[in-house]
Formats: C-alpha cells, structure tokens, sequence
C-alpha cells in the first residue's frame, strides 16, 4: 500500500519533493476551480500582463465545474474533467507558480515537462466519485467569471480531499508505471 501524505495549501518545493508518483494525497486548505472557459480567459489575462483573480504561487488548480449544492452542502457533485483539455494553458500557469492541479487522465508531454522544470505535481481524482469528492469540500465561493456558471473560478475551502499523484516533479507518470507490469513484449508461441 502506498504512502499517505496530508497536505495544507499553499505548496513549497520542500512538499513537491515528497510528493512522488504513486502518493496518496489529503489536501486540507484552499484549491480553486477552472475548466476550459475559465483557462480561456485566465491566459488572456496572462497574455495581457494582467494579474489573475487569485495569487497563484504554491495554489492548486481543480479541474471541476461543480453541480449546484443541496441543502447543507457547499457544493454538488465535484467530480474531476478530463485534464488533456487544460494542457496547452497548464504551463503558462506553471510558470506564474501553481504547484498542483487536479483532474482525470494523462497529460501532454508539454505539461509533463512544465511539472519537472517548474517542480510542481499534477494529481489525479477519482472520476465518477463526484458526491465522495465534494464531501471533503467544506466551503465555495465564486471569485471570478459568475457568468460562466458551473465553470466559474471559485475558492474552495477542503478537507483531506483525497488524490493520488499521476505526474511528480521528476518525470514519474503513474499510468506508464501502473501499465508496465502488465507489458509483455509480442513473441510468435509457434
């Protein structure tokens, strides 16, 4: 069984190093919320020299766009989009310091890349668990793009939400290691 590492927002680089493919992840504190629209409109921002609605050294990004919340909940369903939609803004955002970002799948090797040079980790939910996630999610406020509706930045305040690290900062990729038992080179049995 891995190893379980509990984590308080912002990150550092003296965390980053511990967090290595295969981890178990708790994440107490802050993470924000963008998908696609929101990327858009984060990297004119970037593209224009202008600050971003949140201060984005040591934050983590989640990849959600979560379903209006029940009675005593802070929000809906929360579960984690595809992540390979996100890949061409993730290293610009990188570079402005985000240390994480959470979502589902594999990422481009331009990401991979910006995670080692900008040691920052890409961590991965579990996708169709969207109820289980947002019990661990404690508090929600909308802090830009309120038009965009479910896909709104928005601060969300956590507790232990669970993850796993998919990319660390020296190049581990939990889906090439996780194959590689299985990978059996092809021989002709006759």
């Amino acid at each position: 069984m891995s190893d379980v590492i509990t984590v308080t927002t912002p990150l550092d680089d003296g965390l980053i190093d511990k967090l290595t493919t295969g981890v178990r992840v708790l994440i107490n504190g802050i993470i924000y919320t963008a998908r696609d629209a929101a990327h858009q409109r984060l990297m004119g921002l970037i593209d224009h020299g202008e600050k971003l609605p949140f201060e984005p050294r040591g934050q983590v990004i989640y990849y959600v766009g979560p379903a209006p919340p029940k009675p005593g909940m802070a929000v809906g369903a929360a579960g984690p989009t595809s992540s390979y939609r996100m890949d061409p803004y993730a290293p610009a955002l990188l570079e402005l310091g985000i240390k994480g970002m959470i979502g589902k799948g594999q990422r481009g090797p331009e990401v991979l890349e910006a995670l080692k040079r900008h040691r920052a980790v890409y961590l991965a939910a579990t996708g169709g668990a969207g109820a289980l996630l947002a019990a661990s999610i404690k508090k929600a406020r909308i802090i830009a793009y309120e038009d965009l509706g479910p896909e709104a930045i928005r601060e969300l305040t956590v507790e232990n939400f669970p993850v796993i690290v998919a990319n660390d900062a020296f190049g581990g990729d939990i889906f090439k290691q996780g194959q590689s038992p299985y990978a059996q080179p092809k021989t002709d049995p006759y």
